[in-house]
């Protein structure tokens, strides 16, 4: 059971289906039980005699498939029902301690600061009522309820520790949707804000509400300004050599001297 999933009011929809198209397939095979059981009679010869028999042996293996389709739907609907039933007696027997045990929990919560320690909060009924805020340590805040005419929408519940927050209810005709309810403080998000109803001459003033928020690191200490970095010195030019013609007669006057 702990693996299994099933929701007893759709399988009962589910044999009431089932229920239905197994009238509509009888009421098909009713029709067709005349033309296909009321052959003509044979003629003289062997193959009017031949024809008449082989119709007739179709005829007759519909009727029989058609009997043990019926049979078998019978028996599907009926399972199909009976299991439903148990699904519904098994959780009705499980849900029963449980439900015990959480109410214990939640009493001494409840009476104290109206609220449970465990469990969804319930939503809003009357009209712009706001929904009941969810459990101190684990739950969901309950939805408002849509408000009446000119009548604002009913607050989202406050989740507790972890849980969402309600959802705002729809405004009334020309009256703002109710703020959604805040998330959990560790875990959760905000519940979305009920929209203004129609023909509302004010904007929405709903706001959603808040989810729950890590904190971010700060720090408070401002970077040293860089100092002023001085200039590079420029580079003087090189010297530029002198032409090679006045090199060479350079030379030449050297070795005038030197020959004297």
């Amino acid at each position: 059971m702990l693996f299994v999933i099933a929701t007893p009011e759709i399988l009962t929809a589910a044999s009431s289906d089932l229920a239905a198209v197994g009238s509509a397939v009888m009421a098909a095979n009713t029709a067709a039980a005349v033309p296909t059981t009321r052959l003509l009679a044979a003629a003289q010869d062997e193959v009017s005699a031949a024809i008449a028999a082989l119709f007739g042996a179709h005829a007759q293996e519909y009727q029989a498939i058609s009997a043990q389709a019926a049979a078998f739907h019978d028996q599907f609907v009926r399972a199909l029902t009976a299991s439903g039933g148990s699904y519904a007696m098994a959780e009705a027997a499980n849900a029963s301690p449980f439900q015990t045990v959480l109410d214990a929990v939640n009493a001494p919560t409840q009476a104290l600061l109206g609220r449970p320690l465990i469990g969804n909060g319930a939503d809003g009924s009357a009209p712009g009522q706001a929904g009941a805020p969810g459990g101190l340590l684990y739950g969901n805040g309950g939805n408002g309820a849509a408000g009446g005419p000119n009548q604002a929408g009913g607050a989202g519940g406050n989740a507790g520790l972890i849980g969402h927050g309600g959802a705002g209810g729809v405004g009334g005709a020309g009256a703002v949707g109710g703020n959604g309810g805040t998330g959990g403080l560790l875990f959760g998000n905000g519940g979305p804000a009920g929209t203004a109803g129609l023909a509302s001459p004010v904007s929405t003033a709903a706001t959603p509400g808040k989810g729950a928020t890590v904190a971010t690191p700060t720090c408070s200490a401002t970077a040293a300004r860089a100092g002023k970095v001085a200039p590079a010195p420029l580079a003087s030019p090189a010297a530029i050599p002198p032409p090679r013609h006045r090199r060479a007669r350079q030379r030449r006057r050297k070795s005038d001297y030197e020959y004297q």
